[in-house]
């Protein structure tokens, strides 16, 4: 199936930026709440994505998915990852999460203990102190972190070039074919490529952070 870069790009950032919220979710929560003794562990794990390189990272993923690694077992399972579009989605999630988990983790610890005591009094489950205490009040950080996963995942170029490659039609990305258009001169296109992805970025980035300006007023 051929798909043009822009339904493509929407495609990946939207599955890259759900996962990585989830993963950030759950990595926010543990630093934040959880009494787990190894924590700087999975704090320095997850900040050493954000500081690689880009290509580094992509060459990490590649050894792990490719030949060498899981590729294999997952081609049996009908499941391709190299050079295919759920590569640039696990590329791009993995570039994601240090921003996500920035952004909750904050907003999780905004969260009173108080509250969460009295919701422990009150009879609630962990579970329930998770969902109705922690992500209800937490909420609007967490959304902000959403976006900009999304927008992390969307502006990805190295790691997801190295993972899924260049292929037009099928793992080609805005990114990858605003570079292609540079390559090649073609400044028309370059121009129209660069205004989409400023106006896509800016609208996303400026919902994140007026929820993120909102964290502090509530």
């Amino acid at each position: 199936m051929i798909i043009s870069p822009l339904i493509l790009s929407l495609w990946v950032s939207g599955w890259a930026g759900l996962f990585a919220l989830l993963s950030g979710i759950g990595i926010s929560w543990i630093l934040v709440k959880s009494k787990f003794r190894f924590k700087w562990i999975l704090e320095g794990g997850t900040l050493l994505a954000l500081v690689l390189p880009p290509t580094v990272l992509g060459y990490y993923l590649l050894l792990f998915f490719g030949r060498q690694g899981l590729g294999p077992v997952l081609e049996k399972m009908g499941v391709r990852v190299v050079f295919a579009w759920p590569g640039a989605v696990i590329a791009a999630t993995v570039a994601a999460i240090p921003l996500v988990v920035q952004l909750v983790r904050t907003s999780l610890a905004e969260v009173s203990k108080e509250i969460e005591d009295a919701g422990r009094v009150d009879g609630c489950t962990q579970w329930q102190l998770f969902w109705y205490i922690d992500v209800g009040i937490a909420w609007r950080g967490i959304v902000a972190g959403g976006l900009l996963g999304f927008l992390r995942a969307l502006g990805d170029f190295g790691a997801t070039l190295m993972v899924a490659g260049n292929i037009p039609g099928r793992t080609r990305t805005l990114s990858m074919a605003l570079y292609d258009a540079v390559q090649s001169n073609n400044t028309v296109e370059a121009n129209q490529l660069v205004l989409l992805l400023t106006a896509i970025a800016f609208s996303m980035l400026f919902i994140a952070l007026r929820l993120s300006r909102s964290i502090t007023q509530v």
